[in-house]
């Protein structure tokens, strides 16, 4: 029975996190019915087992409150200093509550390293995951310097260093109507002073509710027809991928830091 439960959980998962992933990555957005029906249902499956099957109830306890508790303090850790967005925190919240430790009743221990709070295992895989988009982002402005013969910060000279490496690891240039129509968040604003001249800027942290704001000052204080601005990735579909590969294969990054320890 505590196979077919761990079966259970781990499809609940996937079905759920697979959703999510594609309405995160069609709008940018993720109903709150998604959390509202995973959480619960994945608490009545793992406290089913724990106080059903677990030869060991009390410790089983500890342990899922332990995870849960953890990765919930973690993921809106994140979310308050802006990783990522709300729809993410509770994702990884209800993975706490399905899958708080490593399903080895159906599966065998992968051969990498698992954390005894399996939802951080998945958190480090979605994590180093996404940090690969910094490869895509680096190529578009290689072949935007290598196009073009304006300098790629042209106007944003006095800009920090810090703010100019997280502007060509995490985006890049791309076309205000291209911009607007799409689900990208600005990495820059623009604003006009007392002088009458346009002072620009990039943004560190763009917030979403504040991107259509920013879009509109864009177009009104117009300079050519480009401007910084970034994917905003659907974090749901590396966190799903980071599932599957924790439950397969283990932490990656701690397969990594292995590889080179060892």
């Amino acid at each position: 029975m505590n196979q077919i439960l761990d079966g259970a959980r781990i499809i609940l998962c996937l079905s759920f996190l697979i959703y999510a992933s594609w309405s995160d990555y069609k709008t940018r957005e993720v109903s709150n019915k998604v959390w509202i029906i995973f959480g619960p249902l994945a608490l009545i499956l793992t406290g089913f087992q724990i106080l059903g099957y677990s030869t060991q109830p009390l410790q089983s306890v500890i342990s899922y409150v332990l995870s849960f508790a953890i990765t919930s303090g973690l993921a809106f850790s994140v979310f308050y200093l802006g990783g990522f967005g709300g729809a993410d925190a509770k994702a990884f919240m209800c993975i706490a509550l399905a899958l708080p430790v490593y399903p080895n009743y159906l599966l065998p221990q992968p051969a990498g390293f698992i954390s005894p709070l399996f939802p951080i295992s998945i958190f480090s895989n979605s994590v180093l995951l996404g940090a690969l988009s910094v490869f895509y982002a680096l190529f578009r402005n290689f072949i935007w310097i290598i196009r073009n013969n304006e300098k790629i910060f042209e106007g944003l000279q006095t800009e920090s260093f810090g703010r100019k490496i997280l502007a060509i690891i995490s985006g890049y240039k791309i076309n205000i109507t291209e911009l607007e129509q799409s689900h990208m968040f600005p990495l820059e604003d623009r604003n006009m002073n007392d002088d009458g001249k346009i002072e620009r800027k990039l943004l560190a942290f763009p917030k979403y509710e504040e991107r259509e704001a920013i879009i509109t000052r864009l177009k009104e204080n117009k300079l050519n027809d480009f401007v910084w601005a970034t994917p905003g990735l659907p974090l749901l579909i590396f966190v799903t991928l980071g599932l599957i590969i924790a439950l397969t294969y283990g932490d990656i990054v701690w397969l990594v830091l292995g590889s080179f320890i060892i």
